[in-house]
């Protein structure tokens, strides 16, 4: 749990990461974030203007991360990864065309450890996650 005795975030930027989405957001506006369950390009989460990417009832809001950007994961993944926290963090090397962070020669890349007991209980105890069919565009 956070300081405050708040329920842990899912998931969070590296320094770096928090950096670029800064810096991507003043060039393209709001961003979110998807991480979809496929192979090559699936597996590293995609940066996307806000409401480019349409979430549905497949998808679930894991929370906010750096400038209010909305990082959400399919249901299939997060059945796999919903005792993970994760971290968003980027690294050298060309991603996917798709993504945002693609032209600047980097990619962002999930690193993840093993939930707490503590943290699992508290997210336990929290309302279900989000999911994309009950919010609005991505937003």
């Amino acid at each position: 749990m956070d300081a405050r005795g708040s329920a842990p975030a899912r998931v969070e930027l590296t320094a770096a990461a928090e950096r670029l989405v800064g810096e991507l957001t003043r060039r393209h506006g709001p961003l979110m974030f998807h991480q979809s369950g496929g192979c090559c390009d699936g597996s590293s989460p995609m940066c996307y203007p806000r409401g480019e990417f349409r979430v549905g009832a497949a998808d679930v809001l894991l929370g906010q991360v750096a400038e209010q950007t909305p990082f959400w994961m399919s249901a299939s993944q997060y059945a796999y990864w919903k005792h993970t926290h994760l971290t968003v963090d980027v690294v050298e090397g060309r991603g996917s065309g798709f993504s945002l962070e693609a032209p600047e020669g980097v990619r962002f890349l999930l690193r993840s450890r093993l939930l707490t007991e503590e943290e699992l209980d508290a997210l336990a105890a929290q309302p279900p996650l989000l999911t994309g069919d009950r919010v609005e565009h991505g937003a």
